[in-house]
């Protein structure tokens, strides 16, 4: 059994992938199906004012009708590829007397998928990657069609005890916008929605300029 989560690195008693990343997978799992069907209504990029001329080798010229970056993604099928080739492994590592399923579509992978997260996260090593190429994926997609993954902000440092001389933990605590409950990943200690100003006021100070020193503002003459 590994000692970390596979993906945050956070310490595990066993298994693979941490509650909170496995939580996070699933998630990603249910939604990656309707990611890509939506790339089909950003195929043809929406006009906002006058058609737009671009240089090529030859003249310029109107702007591609379509979104080719849309399009890559379309034709390569990428994600359902991805998330195929991880049901294979999957299933080729907890039942290797089975053959190989053949491509059923990236909804069932991904519904059989985060069937088998119980047992992914406690006993397939490559967990990590598993949840680290599922997060990309989202990612892409979500840039695609115009909902970019939200990002983690900053509260803080830990400010929970560790021993009885009266240290702290001092780990970084983010938190995404949707998220009221965070676990310091370094000392466990738990934080809820109404802890948050608690945290901030807690939060070490500045030392403050010392006279004439190089923080000090520089000294001008007065006109007389």
């Amino acid at each position: 059994m590994s000692a970390e989560c596979g993906l945050c690195t956070r310490p595990l008693p066993a298994g693979y992938l941490c509650q909170r990343d496995t939580v996070a997978l699933a998630t990603r799992l249910a939604e990656l199906p309707d990611l890509d069907a939506e790339l089909t209504m950003h195929l043809v990029p929406a006009r906002t004012g006058p058609a737009q001329l671009v240089a090529t080798r030859s003249a310029a010229g109107p702007r591609a009708p379509i979104n080719l970056a849309v399009f890559d993604e379309l034709r390569d099928n990428r994600a359902a590829e991805v998330v195929h080739s991880w049901r294979v492994d999957v299933q080729r590592e907890r039942w290797p007397q089975h053959s190989a399923p053949p491509p059923g579509g990236l909804a069932a992978d991904c519904r059989w998928l985060g069937m088998e997260l119980g047992w992914i996260a406690a006993e397939y090593p490559a967990a990590g990657e598993l949840a680290r190429e599922v997060r990309d994926l989202e990612a892409q997609l979500r840039s695609l069609v115009g909902d970019p993954v939200p990002r983690r902000q900053r509260l803080g440092l830990c400010v929970a005890s560790t021993d009885a001389e009266g240290g702290v933990c001092g780990a970084v605590i983010s938190r995404l916008p949707s998220e009221t409950r965070l676990v310091c990943r370094m000392c466990g200690c738990v934080y809820e929605a109404r802890d948050f100003l608690t945290l901030g006021h807690f939060q070490p100070r500045a030392p403050a300029p010392t006279p004439g020193g190089a923080d000090a503002p520089e000294a001008r003459p007065s006109r007389a």
